[in-house]
């Protein structure tokens, strides 16, 4: 597995802070699910916790953005009752993308705290940052 170095997620963080247009939490996964980087602006919804990580935990489990699987957890659809797994930590709602170096998944990020499109706007922003960065 491809690491996710700190001062990498860092860039990622303050990247998805500065262009969040709402107070917002955001998580930074490596590709293991477990936590890198944690930030929760001031004001943001207590919420917004477990959300930011749930939606990254969804966009690195799943290599995609969390808010593509909406409607395949729908009654019926293939993946009805992905967001119960994992103790109920996937989260479904847009806002937690992926985060790949040379091709290979590293990990994600997720921002809560303003509407799914503030969150994904923040969120390509710290991908952005993590692009920018040579591997």
């Amino acid at each position: 597995m491809t690491t996710f170095p700190y001062d990498l997620a860092a860039r990622v963080l303050r990247e998805a802070i500065e262009a969040s247009e709402a107070p917002s939490s955001v998580t930074i996964l490596d590709a293991g699910g477990n936590l890198v980087a944690f930030a929760r602006m001031d004001g943001a919804p207590l919420a917004s916790i477990e959300i930011s990580r749930g939606k990254a935990f969804t966009a690195a489990a799943m290599g995609m953005p969390s808010g593509d699987l909406l409607g395949a957890v729908q009654p019926g659809a293939p993946y009805y009752g992905f967001q119960t797994t994992h103790g109920g930590l996937p989260v479904v709602f847009a806002g937690g993308l992926p985060i790949r170096r040379d091709g290979q998944l590293i990990g994600a990020v997720g921002v809560a705290g303003g509407s799914t499109d503030q969150d994904t706007a923040a969120a390509t922003a710290g991908v952005a940052a993590a692009e920018r960065t040579a591997g």
